[in-house]
């Protein structure tokens, strides 16, 4: 499929043009505009599929676009200001939860528990697991950067957009007592292997933060 990012970073607009017979999976509500695309709502992977991604923190149902002639038109955008950018999967590739904004119809997503150490930017302790080949679009609050890892590489958790399967992690403290209690850096993801990571210029909980601290206090 041919696609253009328009309006980065920070209020991006996925604009795809499609050839007749092609299909994209998208979020519910994603849907900007179209123009010779045909809707249809499923429960992608029935009641199942669409319990694992609830679980994950997607919709339960998707939208399927599909094309009716060459060169139809779809635009796509998440429900808030921020980045898209677009992975090609070879195999595995994990996501924060909320991160899917479309793909290809081929590709699996579904939940992973991660564990105690999986505690991405709030979002709890569920990834999303996108298996297979094709194409992904994934969305994010504030702009999206690639980096690649070769060794170790320190995130601060509330700033991960996804990472490719073949990375290791562990989640810590940013520094010792004193270094947690009066930095302002709370948990870090520590990445070891080779791969990329995909990071966010901005983190929602400290976004929520500080426009709480703008709000009047009540006597």
């Amino acid at each position: 499929m041919k696609y253009e990012i328009l309006s980065k970073p920070s209020y991006a607009l996925l604009k795809l043009t499609l050839d007749e017979g092609e299909e994209v999976v998208a979020e519910t509500g994603a849907m900007v505009f179209m123009d010779g695309v045909r809707l249809k709502t499923e429960m992608k992977g029935g009641l199942f599929g669409g319990l694992k991604r609830m679980i994950g923190g997607e919709s339960f149902f998707v939208n399927r676009f599909i094309a009716e002639k060459r060169g139809a038109i779809l635009g796509l955008a998440p429900p808030y200001q921020g980045d898209v950018t677009h992975v090609r999967v070879e195999g595995t590739l994990y996501a924060q939860s909320g991160a899917f904004l479309a793909g290809s119809p081929e590709l699996e997503i579904s939940s992973k528990w991660g564990g105690a150490r999986t505690f991405f930017a709030g979002e709890g302790l569920i990834l999303l697991k996108i298996d297979g080949h094709g194409d992904v679009f994934l969305s994010s609050f504030g702009g999206i950067e690639e980096v690649e890892v070769s060794g170790e590489l320190v995130v601060d958790t509330g700033h991960i957009v996804a990472f490719e399967e073949g990375l290791s992690f562990t989640i810590s403290k940013a520094g010792g007592l004193k270094a947690t209690l009066l930095s302002g850096e709370g948990l870090v993801a520590k990445f070891k292997g080779s791969g990329k990571v995909w990071i966010q210029t901005r983190s929602v909980s400290d976004y929520i933060g500080w426009l709480a601290s703008l709000m009047p206090s009540r006597d």
